[in-house]
């Protein structure tokens, strides 16, 4: 039986009434009809599935009851962070959408030299909170209990600066000299991935990665688009070193 799951951005527990949010109530109730006594599933990304039932609904949201929780167990156990060059409309949301698929921890959106999108101030803000949608949107699809972290736009020198020591940093290159069969399974069991944007990266955005450490990975002999790149990457790795061995 397939489980209609929604994101709430609220505490759960067992024998609870929960107010559904606007985007799981246009999810249950609108897109998928759903109606008073029908079963639902809320997650809140604490790693739980709450089974409910819908106790109202209405043209302007509904209500669910909490009956039961259980774990749910399927994050992999290789974390990757994506820092992800800032992508044009439609094609950052398919770039968020299928890395949550397949497992990303978190994402680091940035902007950098050759980027075709720059982001500050108030649009920043509206794209932040349209992509964390798209985010959980996805976990809701994919059967994920845990929400993968989307951090504010940032430059790029800003992001890598932030990022933790133990990490196995890479970013794909074509004329590197070793693919994935020359890597060794991260200690830490953490990788940050660093795609660039539609224009790739700058000379000037290469000496940042080097100087923070990032290693250049080739993935075959053909340079892939931005929006393929992240996604082809991040599967060879789960493949490799997590749960798609």
């Amino acid at each position: 039986m397939r489980h209609h799951r929604a994101h709430v951005e609220v505490p759960l527990a067992v024998g609870d009434h929960v107010a559904l949010g606007e985007g799981a109530s246009a999810h249950l109730l609108r897109a998928l009809r759903l109606g008073v006594g029908d079963p639902c599933v809320l997650f809140n990304g604490d790693g739980n599935d709450y089974d409910a039932l819908v106790t109202a609904a209405g043209k302007r949201g509904g209500e669910a009851r909490i009956v039961a929780v259980r774990p749910v167990d399927n994050e992999s156990a290789l974390r990757i962070v994506l820092l992800q060059g800032v992508a044009r409309g439609e094609k950052m949301d398919w770039i968020l959408q299928k890395a949550t698929e397949l497992g990303v921890a978190g994402f680091l959106p940035v902007n950098s030299q050759r980027s075709e999108v720059r982001l500050e101030g108030e649009r920043a803000t509206r794209r932040l909170a349209h992509w964390r949608g798209v985010v959980s949107s996805a976990c809701a699809q994919s059967g994920r209990a845990v929400v993968p972290t989307v951090a504010p736009p940032a430059p790029l020198a800003e992001a890598v600066a932030a990022l933790a020591g133990d990490a196995l940093k890479l970013t794909l290159d074509p004329g590197a000299g070793s693919g994935v069969a020359g890597l060794q399974a991260p200690a830490a069991r953490s990788v940050v991935l660093a795609i660039g944007p539609e224009g790739g990266w700058s000379p000037g955005d290469r000496a940042v990665l080097d100087g923070a450490g990032f290693t250049g990975l080739r993935l075959g002999p053909r340079i892939l688009r931005t929006e393929t790149a992240g996604v082809a990457a991040i599967s060879v790795l789960q493949s490799a070193f997590g749960d798609l061995a």
